[in-house]
């Protein structure tokens, strides 16, 4: 199981007039916590566009479970999800790192496409196979 996890504070600009973290803001530390995974994993957004593809999502959920509030820290976990398909599959979760609530829990989908065409990959890029295997997530 490969997780990786990045802690950020939480900034005004990310609140609502509630004083709480944004509901859309979420997706960015979505996003935030795939490019640390990415990183720490040896798969970077770059990597994916130098091979010739974009890897847009598809399907996000998300479930809100406790506040949080500007000034606070959140930890985002990111969850790389093993898939036979020719798709990326992460599980999020977000605590407040200050009352080490779980605030979040979310999932994304994507999908490789042709960065030349936009079609869609049915079959799984072979960078992407040979990353599975260095990580024994595929045979």
């Amino acid at each position: 199981m490969l997780i990786s996890e990045l802690e950020i504070n939480v900034r005004f600009s990310e609140t609502d007039a509630m004083g709480v973290v944004w509901h859309g803001n979420y997706l960015k530390f979505f996003e935030d916590g795939r490019e640390a995974f990415g990183e720490e994993f040896g798969i970077p957004y770059l990597t994916v566009y130098n091979h010739g593809y974009f890897i847009p999502i598809v399907k996000t959920e998300m479930d809100f479970k406790a506040p949080v509030r500007f000034g606070q820290r959140v930890r985002i976990r990111t969850r790389f999800v093993p898939s036979r398909a020719a798709k990326i599959v992460f599980e999020y979760e977000i605590f407040n790192v200050n009352t080490a609530e779980l605030a979040a829990r979310g999932k994304t989908i994507q999908v490789f496409t042709s960065r030349e065409d936009g079609a869609l990959q049915l079959l799984m890029p072979d960078f992407y196979t040979e990353w599975l295997q260095l990580h024994k997530l595929v045979e």
